[in-house]
């Protein structure tokens, strides 16, 4: 049901219907002053806009009531087919896979990567990836790749698990690859909030089903942040630790009521929950309906997981903290999960405008693992990270904005970053400036780069972590708060609670509540139905210069600012009182544990890790001289820009283009090609001149030396002409393959031309 838009019913051009001239008999005439006008002009516009205020309310209500009624259905508004139920799988969890079916005259290319998303089982239902056409699947959409989504369903399986759950996940990408055997890659997957660590574990623990993974706006270091900016990871501590949401599961019957959690994100910001986000739809009754309601359905649609599901995620992930490091293991203990085994690149898309997932976050998880980007390119892994400057959390996913720059460009890019050499980067995506050259070699609406960065550049963002010492102390007195209602509350909690008194505690969640009597069940708003019509009929809207309209503007303002000075207030008490109780000596002393400055990895994983990074740089160094004519094309390449800060999207594009006219017997798959990027640039990096010593070898033909050569200059000139260290670099390579430099230059000047 969409709002209509206003009418002035004081036209002549055509007679006012029966129901606006009754409403007009009652109310006053014009008064003859200007300040009496105005204040009767204002005072009919609030309260015709009351009434559409509470109209929009009440559709409010009766659409939650029907999409419970539904089943809840994911938010979608792309059609979709149902491919696999995991209710019917032999480990049954309340997952599913389905498939967007593209929008008609949108087709989808087979062929191409294909697109997974899983969004966050964090309170809400399934569907904030694509409940709107500019969203992360209608991108996916739009660039013809196939697109997959993995929902999930209202009322969790008896006895379900997270691993329970990340096995039917990796099911999924396994089917999704099955479908498409001559995609160029494994499934792009995007893992939305708190689908973002499940997505990170998943492919940890099975990294042969992943392709590239996007976090967007995914925590996983727990307790990091900046002092004084980020409340919400000190509520912990001060509630005593995980025993309230065993406590909370144990209320429900064995199941947790995600509204719990839905509150808990509506406190962070008190002016907007209890105010803005009401008063913009009260301000601005006649067109703001459509908007409030579509996203509400979402907002007001509240899951339930199994007690054993969120106590694990409390326990070990938000207070617990061992996902980084590497303490979170399978449920027999023989599988470790362990970060550093992600093979695929990893996207990390976080905001500073996000108070639920600040940056620290998102990204404290890389030092954690990785004393230096050197240990990144050791393990073979590539991470690259992009930072908006002010959007907030939902944002990420919501934001029209958001999905047609970063999640856009991202996706073009997509194929650019899996070829990337291992190491750490930070994607920039920026205005396409006068003037630039190839243009045609750029896919999207924004120039993509990506910037070399070291783990001082993410360290850089934080305020330092001296402030996460005292969380390891929360981490003791929740284990031990634990363990007492476990062993003396719980027991009766889950002997007296019952099905039919958990479902009128979640009847009675005040989230629920307030939707609940807004709808048409309750008979005192049946008076807004019937007279909501005749108000549209009648409406007649302030004139915006009016200056009672201009008092309530202020008068909203002022009430803003007095709630976000009481949030300030209380999160710096927060803040205060937790580092009053756990940053003291007295209370780890108290429970005879010391406080460790820095996280040690065992001497023998350590130890091991070492080996395996020896034994790899031996076996490259003693293959240096072998490779195929694409080994020595891109250590021409890697060679030549070594040391470079940037890698950007029309070089790669460029090369993508020149394989494809290369002969059907010499071209290669994606995934070829980054094999051998990943073994040259290692190669240049572990020995620069050994690599081109023995360059030769892997061109032995002077024919081919020329024409390589020639491509080499061409794509390397993309950007412009090679000057400086690059042009001494590329006469050392000529020098070394017998070639005339001057002449590989002319002719691949002649070849761009043509």
């Amino acid at each position: 049901m969409t709002a209509r838009q206003p009418t002035a019913v004081t036209s002549t051009a055509e007679a006012p219907s029966p129901a606006a001239t009754a409403l007009a008999g009652f109310l006053p005439p014009v008064p003859p002053t200007a300040i009496a006008h105005a204040a009767w002009e204002y005072g009919l516009d609030a309260w015709q806009r009351s009434i559409l205020f509470l109209d929009i309310l009440r559709q409010r209500g009766n659409e939650t009531a029907e999409h419970e009624r539904g089943g809840m259905p994911p938010v979608l508004v792309f059609d979709y087919e149902v491919l696999i139920d995991g209710r019917d799988l032999p480990t049954p969890v309340n997952y599913a896979l389905v498939r967007i079916v593209p929008p008609e005259g949108q087709p989808t290319d087979p062929a191409k990567r294909p697109f997974v998303v899983m969004d966050p089982r964090a309170g809400h239902g399934p569907g904030i990836g694509g409940f709107k056409s500019d969203s992360e699947i209608g991108n996916a959409l739009r660039s013809g790749h196939p697109c997959y989504f993995i929902t999930f369903f209202r009322d969790p399986c008896p006895g379900q698990t997270i691993e329970d759950v990340a096995r039917t996940e990796g099911l999924f990408l396994q089917a999704v690859a099955e479908r498409h055997p001559d995609a160029p890659g494994k499934p792009f997957v995007v893992g939305n909030c708190q689908a973002g660590w499940a997505l990170l574990m998943l492919a940890a623990a099975a990294p042969e089903v992943t392709g590239p993974i996007l976090l967007a706006g995914a925590p996983v270091a727990y307790w990091s942040g900046v002092r004084g900016k980020n409340p919400m990871r000190y509520s912990g501590g001060l509630l005593g630790g995980t025993w309230l949401a065993s406590l909370a599961a144990d209320l429900g019957n064995g199941r947790f009521d995600g509204a719990w959690l839905v509150q808990n994100f509506e406190k962070l910001d008190p002016a907007n929950t209890f105010w803005s986000k009401l008063y913009n739809v009260y301000a601005k009754a006649d067109t703001e309906g459509p908007r409030f309601l579509e996203f509400e359905r979402w907002w007001g649609g509240h899951f339930l997981m199994n007690r054993g599901e969120i106590d694990w995620i409390v326990q070990n992930l938000f207070v617990g903290n061992h996902l980084t490091a590497g303490e979170v293991r399978s449920n027999d203990g023989k599988t470790v999960i362990d970060l550093r085994n992600v093979r695929s690149p990893v996207i990390v898309f976080a905001s500073w405008g996000d108070n639920i997932t600040p940056p620290q976050q998102a990204l404290n998880w890389i030092p954690d693992l990785y004393a230096n980007v050197d240990e990144i390119v050791a393990n073979d892994q590539t991470i690259v990270y992009c930072l908006h400057p002010s959007i907030g959390h939902l944002g990420i996913f919501v934001s029209g904005s958001v999905a047609n720059k970063e999640h856009s460009e991202l996706f073009c890019a997509l194929d650019l970053i899996d070829v990337l050499p291992p190491g750490l980067y930070e994607a920039k995506i920026d205005d396409i400036a006068p003037g630039t050259s190839h243009k045609d070699l750029i896919e999207g609406r924004y120039m993509v780069r990506f910037e070399r960065r070291t783990i001082d550049d993410i360290l850089a963002l934080d305020d330092g972590r001296d402030d996460e010492l005292p969380f390891q102390v929360v981490r003791r007195v929740a284990e031990i708060n634990q363990h007492l209602y476990d062993t003396f509350a719980s027991p009766f909690l889950r002997a007296m609670s019952n099905e039919s008194m958990a479902e009128v505690i979640r009847a009675v969640h005040p989230t629920r509540l307030e939707r609940s009597l807004e709808g048409d069940t309750n008979p005192w708003m049946q008076w807004v139905s019937a007279m909501a019509p005749a108000v549209r009929e009648a409406r007649q809207p302030v004139s915006p210069d009016n200056p009672f309209l201009a008092m309530q503007t202020a008068i909203s303002d002022q009430i803003v600012r007095s709630l976000d000075l009481y949030r300030d207030m209380r999160d710096a008490w927060q803040e205060q009182a937790f580092s009053s109780i756990y940053a003291t000596p007295w209370l780890p002393a108290l429970f005879g544990m010391k406080v460790d400055t820095e996280r040690a990895e065992s001497p023998a994983v350590s130890a091991l890790r070492t080996e395996v990074a020896e034994l790899r740089r031996r076996e490259a160094l003693s293959r240096i001289g072998e490779g195929t004519l694409v080994d020595g094309f891109l250590r021409i390449l890697a060679y030549v820009t070594a040391g470079k800060s940037a890698i950007e999207e029309r070089p790669f594009n460029l090369l993508r283009k020149l394989a494809v006219e290369n002969p059907p017997d010499e071209r290669f798959t994606l995934a070829e090609f980054k094999d051998a990027v990943r073994r040259q640039s290692y190669v240049v990096s572990l020995d620069p001149e050994a690599a081109l010593r023995t360059l030769p070898q892997l061109v032995p033909d002077m024919k081919e030396r020329r024409r390589v050569m020639v491509l080499a200059h061409r794509v390397l000139t993309v950007g412009g002409p090679l000057e400086g260290e690059w042009m001494e670099r590329y006469r050392k390579v000529a020098d070394v393959m017998g070639t005339d430099h001057g002449k590989a230059t002319r002719e691949a000047d002649a070849d761009a031309k043509t």
